[in-house]
């Protein structure tokens, strides 16, 4: 058994989280320019709010609060 996570970045889905973040800025790199403020930005911060989010709710203390994030 596992022992409990101490911060986010010990949680697998956190790790998964921010490998997906790092892929997307190595697929939106290759972007055309004029894309830099269109697609290659909305790409960037949903991948972004992903690991933000796990790791804004991992402390939380109530099941209410954690479902939000």
């Amino acid at each position: 058994m596992r022992e409990p996570a101490k911060t986010f970045e010990d949680l697998l889905v956190w790790q998964k989280a921010h490998l997906f973040v790092l892929a997307v800025y190595r697929l939106t790199a290759a972007f055309p320019n004029h894309e830099t403020y269109g697609l290659t930005s909305q790409f960037r911060r949903a991948a972004v709010s992903i690991a933000a989010n796990i790791a804004e709710g991992f402390r939380k203390r109530s099941k209410a609060e954690k479902s939000v994030f």
